[in-house]
């Protein structure tokens, strides 16, 4: 298991206080809440992108908090999903690879693998700012991945996609996940993310686990 312990840190205006949170270390585990929760602050922290002294990160018996953000090896998905818009979904995972110095010949094998799981053949070579919504998804998983990361961390990533396309987007998201054997953190205010791809939930209300 992963675990957390005391996430506190002070807003001014609002507080996390998380004394303890386990992370599973196979499957989904989710961070479900309304928005002003404290999700996307608690996925920052975790990230590295916001101090959180005295925060301890245990995985695998290694403390992550302790590591700057590019050593904890943790794979991303921002809900704006953040490409490249003028590089090619090819380029823009190759850039990954490059980022985090995984040699060419690895990185093109990587490649390869990636663009067989995710489907992604079809538009591999066109430029991120003509694809579809779905297809810029699925351009940021395979860059999230094509590091090996520790875990694998979601910030609402069906938000932006109409009702059929999420249906579609939680499924491959479940296939991959099972195909990679990859730890999960999925972070979503949507109850139907939680019903398709949970193995644990954790409710947060102001700052506050409520529920594990």
């Amino acid at each position: 298991m992963s675990f957390v312990e005391n996430l506190h840190r002070d807003y001014g205006d609002f507080k996390l206080d998380i004394e303890s949170w386990e992370i599973l270390d196979e499957g989904v585990t989710v961070l479900w809440g309304p928005s002003g929760s404290g999700k996307t602050s608690v996925f920052r922290i975790l990230l590295g992108l916001e101090a959180c002294p005295g925060m301890r990160w245990n995985f695998q018996g290694v403390d992550l908090a302790k590591m700057k953000t590019p050593q904890r090896r943790l794979g991303v998905v921002f809900q704006t999903l953040d490409l490249f818009p003028h590089l090619s979904a090819e380029e823009n995972i190759l850039f990954a690879a490059r980022a985090r110095d995984v040699e060419a010949k690895k990185a093109a094998d990587r490649l390869k693998e990636l663009t067989e799981i995710l489907q992604m053949g079809s538009f591999l070579k066109r430029p991120a700012s003509v694809l579809s919504g779905g297809e810029k998804q699925r351009v940021a998983i395979a860059r999230a991945l094509m590091g090996e990361p520790r875990l694998l961390l979601l910030d609402e990533p069906f938000s932006a996609l109409d009702q059929e396309l999420r249906e579609e987007s939680r499924k491959l998201v479940q296939q991959v996940i099972a195909t990679e054997k990859i730890p999960t953190l999925l972070v979503t205010h949507d109850q139907r993310d939680v019903e398709a791809l949970a193995d644990k939930v954790t409710k947060i209300r102001d700052g506050r686990l409520v529920s594990t």
